[in-house]
């Protein structure tokens, strides 16, 4: 079982003889750095392009788009208690300027057999150049690998300084001039040529797109929270959603679809049909790489976030370039006295005025293009969505079987921007999820929320978690995945009709003092067992009769009925739940439980936060973009909801027997 990391998260190392692959999208400079045991870094322990082995650690004599680190820790010095494992973007080869500027990197430690024995997605990064991105260190005679993704501004030199290396700068001087040296050739950008605009139209971007300015950007390749409710997921681990990294980018901006955890070639994307002349080409469903139609379908979808955020960034950028090109024009005008009055001042801010209007209705017009484009392909993404990425009023519902196996990640509701509200691009979620959700049923926040009135806006949030509930149900097979409902004062009894009446739930929803302790109790003993066997490698030593399905706790009306022993064991399984398959979906209002003061932001910024209605608080990882997030709804009047949950219980019924 392949540990996903988080930062701060360790994992024990279970052989010596390791190899650690980095998948960035663009070439990066790998380095190894020794410390004692005191965090100091010595010069004779640092392997870099200029001096690539060490003993026990070897790392590639150039800057490489996939780097490997070579290591045996049963050969490293016994001086040695730790090993940083760093990267950092060369200069002088065309790429990207900061790690803000792409994609997040992901690293994963491989055994000696091929095995995946832990990844990490090094999210929330902005105007860094170098990063710690894990670091192996002894702990009680073993060898541990902690994931630590700590960026700096600085680069190596700020790095190397900051881990107590004497002439840090002169290290990193001679680590640069190694990789000039190597450096390899940027691939050319497949990019569209736009039509000269006076210079005020950034070049284009991925996939024919627009590409803005380099802007930094967070993590949660994931769209992360962006309020003070749910930080960025460069404050809270498990990053954004599902900690899930979307696919990297080269030099130039266009998008590289290779798995980062595969090394054999993936399935090529469909050939588009051919196109009139001087038009794009037509849309084809699955038109990525991928080693299937739903991984291919996956990063379609992430390609089509991608280019919706940078297209609108690069029209946002040209409309503020137009009007601060305005107020120069009109400050000129009025700074010479001869001009302010009079024919010749009304024709001169007149002139300006055209000139911005001119320039934002070209900076539209290629927006209105690129949206189209992209209308159309989601018009041929959408119908061909399997049920973990589809509506609730797609046709795959209709034709839906319970799965033989689970699927790469699920959908939790819809994106868009206000420069195209039709557009809405699928918010797809990694599984197994490595942050659990809360569902907000508070009224602060968007204008959406402010218009619901209480008692309403509490029920539209039960709505969703059991929408949600009922989605990750649904696309497990039979048996892997379980939901129970902690419902203190039953207060939620209507909105859980769908899972009880079903039978889908593994017990009725828990109320009273007693029920939550009970729940809570149980879950927390099941997180202790399995997470001490997997540490220990016994797997086998397990009780029989223990549950090893995926668990999903369903909590009500939070905090009403909770102690805080009973919150504790909340902020416990947050923590710790997700790496052995416990998942917490919240149905809270923050403000409810201000009374606990700040004893529980540690768990709201461990969740990701949801909302019933919509809202702006979430975040791209390219340009940082407010999205408006879009719940997932259940036509009125449908009963797909009750004939999903009749399948789903009458396949845990068959394979229980």
């Amino acid at each position: 079982m392949t540990a996903e990391l988080v930062r701060g998260q360790n994992h024990p190392l279970p052989e010596t003889l390791l190899e650690v692959r980095v998948s960035a999208g663009h070439p990066v400079v790998a380095c190894a750095a020794g410390a004692d045991e005191g965090g100091v870094v010595r010069e004779a322990w640092l392997a870099h392009p200029g001096a690539p082995a060490v003993s026990g650690v070897e790392v590639p004599a150039e800057a490489v788009q996939a780097p490997r680190f070579a290591v045996d820790l049963g050969a490293v010095a016994e001086a040695v208690h730790r090993i940083h494992l760093l990267i950092a973007l060369p200069e002088g080869t065309g790429g990207p300027a900061h790690f803000g500027a792409t994609a997040a990197p992901f690293l994963a430690v491989i055994s000696s057999d091929g095995a995946e024995i832990a990844s990490f997605t090094i999210t929330g990064l902005d105007s860094e150049t170098a990063v710690v991105a894990l670091e192996l260190y002894r702990r009680q005679g073993a060898w541990k690998v902690r994931a630590v993704g700590q960026g700096y501004a600085g680069g190596l030199a700020q790095l190397l300084a900051d881990h107590g290396l004497d002439r840090a700068r002169e290290t990193a001087d001679r680590i640069r001039s190694a990789t000039a040296r190597t450096a390899p050739r940027t691939e050319p950008a497949r990019l569209r040529t736009p039509a000269a605009t006076d210079g005020t139209r950034p070049p284009s971007g991925p996939r024919g797109g627009p590409q803005p300015a380099a802007r930094p950007g967070p993590d949660t390749p994931v769209p992360t929270g962006g309020d003070d409710r749910n930080p960025p997921a460069a404050a809270a681990p498990g990053d954004g959603p599902e900690g899930v990294a979307g696919p990297p980018t080269v030099p130039g901006g266009r998008i590289d679809y290779a798995h980062p955890r595969r090394s054999a070639p993936p399935v090529p994307p469909p050939a588009a049909p051919a196109a009139a002349p001087g038009q794009p080409a037509r849309p084809v469903a699955g038109d990525a790489t991928g080693w299937s139609m739903e991984e291919r379908l996956y990063n379609q979808i992430w390609g089509m976030f991608e280019d919706l955020a940078r297209t609108v960034a690069a029209y946002r950028n040209a409309v503020e370039f137009a009007e601060s090109r305005l107020d120069q024009e009109l400050d000129r005008a009025l700074s010479d006295p001869r001009s302010r009055i009079g024919d010749a001042g009304d024709a001169a801010r007149a002139a300006a005025r055209a000139k911005c209007e001119q320039l934002t209705a070209l900076a539209r017009q290629s927006l209105d293009r690129d949206l189209a484009q992209l209308t159309a392909e989601s018009d041929v993404v959408e119908p061909a969505l399997p049920p973990a990425y589809a509506r609730w009023d797609n046709p795959a519902w209709h034709a839906y079987r319970v799965p033989m196996e689970s699927p790469m990640a699920v959908r939790l509701g819809d994106l868009q921007l206000p420069e195209s509200p039709e557009l809405r691009i699928p918010f797809l979620i990694r599984l197994p999820l490595e942050r659990g959700l809360w569902v907000d049923s508070g009224r602060a926040g968007s204008e959406a929320a402010i218009m619901v009135d209480e008692a309403r806006m509490r029920r539209l949030a039960m709505d969703c978690a059991v929408s949600h509930a009922a989605r990750l149900l649904a696309v497990h097979p039979a048996g892997d995945y379980t939901v129970q409902v902690i419902d203190p004062a039953g207060t939620g009894a209507a909105s859980l009709a769908p899972l009880v009446r079903s039978g889908a739930l593994a017990a009725p929803p828990a109320t009273g003092a007693q029920g939550v302790t009970t729940t809570l109790a149980r879950l927390t003993q099941r997180v202790d067992l399995v997470t001490m066997a997997m540490r220990g490698g016994a797997p086998d030593a397990l009780p029989p009769d223990l549950d090893t399905s995926e668990q999903l706790l369903i909590v009500n009306d939070f905090p009403h009925g909770f102690d805080d022993r009973a919150v504790t064991q909340l902020r416990y399984l947050a923590d710790e739940g997700p790496q052995v398959g416990v998942h917490l979906l919240m149905v809270a209002d923050r403000e409810d439980a201000s009374a606990y003061g700040p004893v529980l932001d540690p768990l709201w910024r461990s969740l990701l936060r949801i909302t019933p209605v919509p809202d702006d608080h979430l975040a791209d990882p390219w340009v940082r973009h407010s999205w408006t997030y879009q719940p997932p709804t259940v036509p009125e009047g449908s009963e797909v909801l009750r004939q999903v949950l009749d399948q789903v219980t009458a396949a845990r019924r068959s394979w229980g027997h």
